[in-house]
């Protein structure tokens, strides 16, 4: 037993009823009316006074993972700054990837602005809205916060009640329709709420290393599992948010779940593990996604470092000429149309035309006409460089 085994509770259970009535038609399935079995749906512990400890192999790189995080938030703070934009929508598409839902970065940004018709490259921009509303909400951690990102992450689903927890089981298995025999079955409906405010409880604590606690409240969220979808996704929007909140990044999005990515196997076996009640392995991979996260990040960031520079050597303008304005806009903003250039520079949008037309003619732009969404100007240089990034994220890693 490791000692995070020997500090934690582990997952109980209790036994409910699920009523189901039969698949089969005609007289006799009438006769039979509707059939009973039993399930376990889990009851998870209040954890909002209890103290993880993990191994002091896991705490040291838990501390290492958090100095890694720390640092290049404030090393490069002020260069990656103008691509903030970019690595938040960088780890909503890996958030979104875990749950098996992909686009290239150009279907993501044309979504975006109204165009294309990708169902996931939608899900996706709802996803970064969420992550995005998540960080701005990184003061609140309250169940009202929690209920925020989840409306914003599924305001279009009409299938599923967006902003409200779940008033019905959940599960995990191979069967759609029933909770019997599942491999995790969620803490009935009635519970959600005080289990909500208790994590969220510990979440606020100031006395629990920082990533440590960062990995328990997304474990035991991921546990409660309070909606009917979107728990993962949410789940790791609050992750964001507990970052920020703990301030191991004040200046931009670290796509962690781009780390986590490249092992989602092991993240769901840690999640088991952690509902035994070990706390190493998924401490463990939150901190190594955090190194990963770090070390692509800084890879994406000199890639488009390295186009801008590119960029202003093709072109040729006076030091206050507004194309360099436009040029930085479009670093951040690979996707755009008039409107948005105009609104990021703060001019006119007729006024835009010319920066659009120049930025054209040095190649560094082309322009598509979308059936909807009008005409799209895009940069393929960084939407290459986003697309490599989500590439080196879904790489496996080596046993």
């Amino acid at each position: 037993m490791t000692t995070s085994q020997a500090s934690w509770p582990a997952i109980g259970h209790e036994t409910l009823e699920w009523t189901s009535r039969s698949a089969s038609f005609g007289p006799r399935a009438a006769r039979q009316g509707p059939s009973r079995a039993t399930y376990q749906a889990a009851v998870p512990p209040l954890i909002a006074d209890l103290s993880p400890v993990v191994s002091p192999e896991v705490a040291a790189l838990a501390d290492e993972a958090s100095t890694a995080l720390a640092v290049f938030d404030a090393e490069l703070g002020s260069d990656v700054a103008p691509f903030a934009s970019l690595l938040l929508r960088s780890e909503a598409a890996a958030s979104s990837q875990i749950e098996q839902l992909t686009a290239s970065a150009r279907q993501i940004l044309t979504a975006e602005l109204g165009g294309g018709n990708r169902r996931d490259a939608s899900a996706i921009v709802s996803n970064t809205r969420a992550m995005r509303r998540a960080v701005e909400l990184s003061d609140e951690l309250d169940a009202a916060a929690v209920l925020a990102m989840h409306e914003v992450l599924l305001e279009h689903d009409a299938q599923h009640d967006a902003g409200q927890f779940r008033k019905e089981a959940v599960w995990i298995g191979s069967r759609s329709d029933s909770p019997v025999g599942a491999d995790f079955v969620g803490p009935r409906w009635e519970r959600i709420p005080d289990l909500i405010d208790d994590v969220l409880a510990f979440a606020r604590r100031l006395d629990v290393p920082r990533l440590i606690q960062v990995t328990v409240t997304h474990a035991q969220f991921e546990t409660i599992h309070p909606f009917t979808d979107g728990n993962g996704r949410t789940g790791r929007a609050l992750l964001q948010s507990m970052l920020r909140a703990n301030e191991l990044t004040r200046n931009v999005t670290v796509p962690v779940s781009a780390g986590l990515l490249g092992d989602t196997a092991g993240y769901y076996a840690a999640l088991t593990a952690y509902r035994r009640g070990d706390l190493d392995p998924i401490t463990r991979l939150v901190a190594e996604a955090s190194f990963e996260a770090v070390h692509n990040a800084r890879q994406l960031v000199d890639e488009i470092q390295g186009i801008r520079e590119g960029w202003r050597e093709r072109l040729r303008a006076r030091r206050d000429s507004g194309i360099w304005t436009a040029l930085d806009v479009v670093a951040r903003q690979p996707v755009l149309n008039p409107k948005v250039l105009a609104a990021e520079m703060g001019i006119e949008p007729k006024n835009a035309y010319p920066h659009l037309r120049r930025l054209e003619e040095a190649g560094v732009l082309v322009s598509k006409t979308e059936h909807v969404g009008g005409q799209l100007y895009r940069t393929n240089e960084i939407l290459a460089a986003l697309d490599a990034f989500a590439a080196r994220s879904g790489r496996r890693r080596s046993a």
